[in-house]
């Protein structure tokens, strides 16, 4: 399976870039060439249909976030790691025959720059370093800052050599003057990241291809549902009334999540019950798609979603919030208490939170109603379904100064260690 790259980089990167590329196999590169790191996020608007996007660096990559988060492929970036640097480094000790102690770097990470001098020994001028990354936090990137920073050093006499990890300030050195030289990646480090590139735009083909199945509870009629399974490209079987089976693609699904058809479409019933399940196989999709509807039935609002994938991570509630919530458990016992109680695991996870925070491991129906800030009649049903379950247990009374029955006091008995 071939796999199309799409580089965005300066013409001496995508010039590397194919080199690399022409000893590695089922790899086409798109190149997408930039004048300024800036220019990253309306060049992605041009891109053509790709499997993966490849940015030179980290800069770029950066500059592009807005428009690259709401791409429906993997993007990623060159990482400049310490074996560029030291070899960048030899190149000039022996090559230029300049003191590593007369040269001024910049980097996005200072941590890198100084593991490469502590392993060598050499004690570094940290005035003689800039760190952009705190540009880059603020919003306050300046790329003539950064120029002036090599330059002035270069002015004053004290480097010989200005080191950059960005192309747009070697041009601008380079029209003024200074004596400078780019980081410079190796052809193994090249083929590294775009064997990387590679092996996430397959990960992504594979995932998108997975079986999806998706339990819904609505009166949807006939005409409806099929509206729905030709949006996603399914197929569907009706169990019963009211409740609808589709099977259809992983990747179908993600692309359902992020539109709009799914809120409008539930925006026409006044009850939406969804669970959408992914899987290696059509009934381990199936399981899954069960498993993230008892999630759904057991919210309080009568249109909610979840999706359970294939790595056991629950996705929502759905679509009622702009940005997907991951609640993954990374402990199986956890996530069968929440599947045995019908539990949300988010309201699973803060009870925990709520006893393991208190002083005092008792407490009454008042006290988690006022920490999970829900009605008491929501609260209840929580306690119901831990007691029913022997998560819970009653280990006293406590006497009200008013008249009525007395509260029970309860104590969580889920291990705090899984």
């Amino acid at each position: 399976m071939s796999i199309n790259i799409a580089v965005i980089g300066s013409k001496e990167f995508i010039d590397q870039i194919k080199s690399a590329a022409s000893e590695l196999s089922n790899i086409r590169i798109d190149p997408y060439i930039y004048k300024k790191p800036q220019d990253t996020a309306e060049i992605i608007r041009k891109v053509k249909s790709c499997d993966v996007l490849f940015f030179s660096g980290a800069l770029p990559y950066y500059f592009s976030k807005a428009v690259r988060e709401n791409l429906p492929i993997p993007s990623l970036y060159l990482v400049t790691d310490e074996f560029t640097i030291s070899s960048t480094l030899l190149s000039i000790s022996y090559n230029r025959k300049i003191s590593l102690d007369r040269i001024s770097i910049d980097h996005i990470d200072s941590s890198v720059v100084n593991n490469v001098f502590n392993e060598i020994d050499i004690r570094f001028n940290h005035e003689q370093f800039l760190n952009f990354s705190p540009m880059l936090e603020k919003n306050q990137f300046d790329l003539m800052s950064i120029v002036n920073f090599h330059l002035s050093l270069w002015k004053q006499g004290k480097v010989d050599l200005a080191l950059t990890s960005i192309h747009a300030v070697y041009d601008r050195l380079q029209a003024l003057g200074v004596p400078a030289i780019r980081l410079t990646e190796t052809k193994k480090i090249l083929i590294s990241g775009l064997n990387n590139a590679k092996k996430q735009a397959e990960l992504h083909k594979r995932k998108a291809s997975q079986v999806a199945a998706g339990y819904i509870s609505a009166d949807l009629t006939q005409e409806q549902i099929r509206a729905f399974a030709h949006h996603i490209h399914a197929s569907f079987q009706q169990i019963d009334e009211g409740m609808t089976v589709f099977y259809s693609t992983r990747g179908e699904i993600e692309t359902l999540m992020e539109q709009d058809f799914l809120r409008n479409f539930m925006s026409n019933y006044t009850s939406f019950l969804f669970g959408f399940g992914y899987g290696a196989t059509i009934k381990e999709a199936e399981q899954n798609a069960k498993i993230a509807l008892t999630f759904s039935e057991s919210e309080e609002a009568a249109k909610y979603g979840y999706i359970l994938t294939e790595e056991k991570e629950l996705l929502g509630p759905l679509p009622h919030i702009n940005k997907q919530v991951h609640l993954k458990n990374d402990h199986a016992h956890l996530f069968e208490i929440a599947k045995q109680t019908k539990l949300s695991p988010a309201n699973l996870s803060k009870v925990i939170q709520f006893s393991s925070s208190r002083q005092d491991l008792h407490f009454t129906a008042k006290d988690l109603a006022e920490y999970l800030q829900i009605t008491r009649r929501s609260t209840e049903r929580i306690i119901k379904r831990l007691l029913d379950n022997g998560y819970l247990k009653v280990v006293g009374e406590e006497m009200t100064y008013q008249k009525g029955r007395p509260r029970a006091i309860y104590q969580l008995n889920i291990p705090i260690y899984f």
